[in-house]
């Protein structure tokens, strides 16, 4: 049923209706939104493997669509992980959108694909309804190019697209924002470093709203450890894996994105058994959980010296917002910068600020929703277009 049909038939209830699809590589995550509140959500797992979900993305996506009402849905907002150098804001997707997404597959192999599928399920679905990509990457087009080059031989950069180009955007966004409203400071003046500690982890500097700098690089590799990504990594590591160890390319890709990190480290990737381990005592774990936090204070560190002057950081995602000895930890020694976690508030729940009153530097956790962030971009941008 098309918009004009499904707002004739029930009289224009919930006109400020938008969906949101977030694809990842084996699962996807929707939510309805009627203004601020959410109508429906739900997430299908295990998209493709053996004897779990649907057998692809299409399927999952056919379904979600199939049992949702729609009636009065004015966008349908998409996460869409690389957007490269050609989409700096969110779109309206054509066929041209369409087919540069396409494009970008080489730089997101496990992402891009899976977003593809939902776009064009819900176009075919939803013809008249406006279709809006919001992009991970976008965010991070105001970073100055000295923080985006790498230092390789220029054009063989530009002829393979290898450059900085971050990632977790809309929730590096959503919580920056969330953090001045927290402390009730103009967005423009406030200088916040941004923590997204998931199972993907990255860093980001933001400056008055803009992102300057992220520790995400090319890929979701770089940067902090992460569940299963190791992070920052000397690249002779790969060459001595090559020609000693005779792995082969997609061995290493695959050692470094699905089997480093703290489930290298430990054989776990989920930072609660991790913090359960190091408790009981287990030196892998306190090791892990010791590396995991270097990383963290390293990037508060140069980030703090980038930024000049650093009002907030904020802590968010499932580690984030819910690891208390993570976020203590992290910050530990940094006091001569104006840092420090009270523990009493640090042990609380909710979004709070978890620094003593009157600290230099406020410290805050907030809980990411980059589904809301979507909504509200694709609300906006549809607007635009009737």
């Amino acid at each position: 049923m098309s918009r004009a049909e499904h707002q004739a038939q029930h009289g224009g209830a919930g006109m400020s209706r938008v969906l949101v699809l977030n694809c990842g590589s084996s699962s996807v995550k929707y939510r309805l939104y009627d203004g601020d509140e959410i109508r429906d959500k739900g997430t299908v797992e295990r998209i493709g493997e053996p004897g779990g979900g649907p057998a692809d993305h299409e399927t999952a996506v056919r379904d979600i669509l199939g049992r949702l009402d729609l009636a009065g849905l004015v966008a349908v907002g998409h996460r869409v992980v690389h957007g490269g150098r050609r989409f700096a804001e969110p779109v309206l997707i054509d066929d041209a959108v369409l087919a540069a997404i396409r494009d970008l597959v080489p730089l997101a192999p496990l992402h891009n694909p899976a977003n593809l599928a939902g776009i064009e399920v819900a176009r075919a679905a939803l013809p008249d309804v406006p279709q809006v990509g919001v992009f991970d990457t976008a965010f991070h087009h105001t970073m100055p190019e000295a923080a985006e080059v790498y230092a390789i031989d220029r054009d063989t950069a530009q002829r393979y697209g290898i450059r900085r180009y971050g990632f977790h955007g809309t929730s590096h966004a959503y919580v920056s924002r969330r953090t001045a409203e927290l402390l009730d400071r103009p967005y423009h003046e406030l200088n916040t470093i941004t923590l997204h500690l998931g199972n993907g982890a990255s860093a980001c500097a933001v400056a008055g709203g803009r992102s300057l700098a992220t520790s995400m690089g090319m890929s979701p590799l770089q940067g902090l450890v992460m569940g299963t990504r190791s992070g920052d990594l000397d690249p002779a590591v790969i060459f001595h894996l090559r020609r000693e160890g005779g792995l082969s390319v997609d061995e290493i890709d695959d050692l470094l994105n699905h089997r480093s990190g703290l489930l290298g480290l430990t054989g776990a990737n989920d930072m609660r058994e991790v913090l359960q381990r190091r408790a009981d005592g287990d030196p892998a774990a306190a090791l892990a959980f010791d590396v995991y936090c270097r990383r963290i204070t390293g990037y508060v560190g140069a980030y703090y010296a980038l930024l000049g002057r650093v009002d907030a950081i904020t802590f968010t995602a499932g580690v984030g917002e819910h690891a208390a000895p993570v976020r203590a930890a992290a910050l530990a020694g940094l006091e001569r910068l104006g840092i420090v976690v009270d523990p009493e508030r640090n042990a609380g729940s909710g979004d709070r600020v978890i620094s003593p009153p009157g600290a230099e530097v406020a410290v805050c956790v907030i809980g990411t929703d980059e589904e809301r962030e979507i909504a509200r971009t694709a609300r906006d941008l549809a607007a635009t277009a009737r």
